[in-house]
């Protein structure tokens, strides 16, 4: 497995550079646009622009070669359970019995007690606790 994770992070790092540098020798598409205001003649100001030349389709595959080589090692580097069965997904433990996930706690002497939380006194009989009314 090691070998795979190997090759899939070396085809990771060379597409990523080689899309680096494609991006970077590519021109944008507003280059063109100043063309046609001043120096040249330029069809693509209101019009459709060309289809996609080489450098283009050259970074949309190494963006495709890049996106699989990223799932392609988050599926290696995701640890599998050695049993192969249940518990081995987040949704299998979370459907998982509560009692089976909490840790049972020791029965030793080294307790420590909480008091309980203070319960308020009622009021006094007598009206003493009324709003005044007018």
């Amino acid at each position: 497995m090691t070998i795979l994770t190997n090759l899939l992070l070396i085809a990771q790092i060379l597409s990523a550079l080689a899309m680096i540098g494609l991006v970077l020798v590519q021109h944008g598409k507003g280059a063109d646009m100043g063309a046609a205001f001043g120096s040249g003649s330029s069809g693509s100001l209101f019009g459709a622009s060309g289809g996609a030349n080489f450098l283009s389709r050259s970074t949309a595959v190494l963006a495709a070669v890049f996106f699989v080589c990223t799932l392609g090692l988050a599926y290696t580097g995701t640890p599998r359970p050695a049993d192969g069965g249940a518990g081995g997904s987040v949704l299998e433990r979370a459907a998982a019995p509560v009692d089976a996930q909490i840790p049972t706690p020791s029965t030793s002497n080294n307790t420590v007690s909480v008091p309980a939380p203070a319960v308020p006194a009622a009021p006094a009989a007598g009206g003493a606790a009324q709003i005044p009314t007018k």
